[in-house]
């Protein structure tokens, strides 16, 4: 490196030096060393000369661009590949009438009034009545099934609550707002056009005898206990588990059931992955936008 050059040439102690090296012949290689470089476009290649160098024919030598070289050392990078593709079958991530649909605070119902058109009661024991004892024909048959099955191991499981619509939410969260404020309420209630409960993909379980209805305590009750263990076989999954609310924006609720089908609930619970959000490729939504 030339420490005595500058943009337009030798000046002071520099000009002396300069005058000194002409002298004894060597002008033609100091004027070529401090002589600043012209920017070039371009970055040579392998086969370009040697600084000082003359190349007998400089036409001939092939130049690759700075862009074409460092697009070729580096690929543009891949969007991830999230589990779920390793399944045959695939499903709409924004159909409410899909097993797959994601809703959550970054993902709202379209149409935010939306009505299942095939509502059902499932056969199974009821804490409620009237919309919020129905859920989803497919939802309702896998319902059927699980409740079954926890009764064999002599479990009781009831439904504690199921379809929600959509005025049904603004009351509830309202409630929720008046009661607790909106930033809390935000963590425990779905705002209206937000809510699982309103696809009919989703419910909240109880057993016979209430205890720890709603409260993070239910989770030791069988119910739970079976649910967590078992609720994969008829397609369902705990939707919000413990300690994972940075990502499903809502803190544990170990009695919400949410159906994705056998392949995809199974799937989950054998890479063990807790989220929808992780397994489906969807950004976490800890609060709304």
């Amino acid at each position: 490196m030339c420490h005595d050059c500058v943009a337009g040439g030798p000046s002071g102690a520099s000009r002396r030096s300069f005058t000194r090296f002409l002298a004894a012949g060597a002008g033609l290689t100091v004027l070529a060393a401090c002589t600043p470089e012209a920017p070039a476009a371009v970055t040579p290649s392998s086969s370009s000369p040697a600084p000082g160098v003359t190349s007998a024919s400089p036409t001939a030598v092939a130049v690759p661009s700075v862009e074409s070289t460092t697009a070729a050392a580096e690929p543009p990078p891949q969007a991830p590949v999230p589990p779920s593709a390793a399944l045959p079958r695939q499903f709409s991530l924004t159909d409410p009438g899909s097993p797959w649909l994601v809703v959550n605070k970054h993902r709202p119902l379209a149409p935010a009034d939306y009505v299942p058109a095939d509502l059902v009661q499932p056969n199974v024991t009821l804490a409620v009545s009237g919309e919020a004892a129905l859920l989803n024909s497919t939802t309702a048959a896998a319902a059927d099934a699980m409740f079954a099955a926890a009764a064999q191991d002599g479990v009781v499981m009831t439904l504690a609550s199921g379809y929600r619509s959509y005025g049904t939410q603004v009351t509830t969260y309202n409630g929720y707002v008046a009661a607790r404020g909106q930033a809390d309420a935000d963590t425990a209630s779905a705002r209206p056009g937000y809510s699982e409960h309103q696809t009919g993909w989703s419910f909240d379980i109880g057993d016979s005898g209430g205890a720890c209805a709603f409260q993070p305590c239910f989770a030791d009750q069988p119910a739970a206990v079976w649910a967590k263990a078992n609720g994969h076989r008829f397609g369902f999954v705990v939707r919000y588990p413990w300690m994972f609310h940075p990502i499903t924006g809502y803190y544990y609720e170990p009695w919400h059931l949410r159906y994705i089908g056998v392949e995809a609930a199974t799937d989950m619970a054998t890479r063990g992955i807790s989220t929808v959000e992780e397994y489906f490729g969807v950004d976490a939504a800890p609060g709304y936008p």
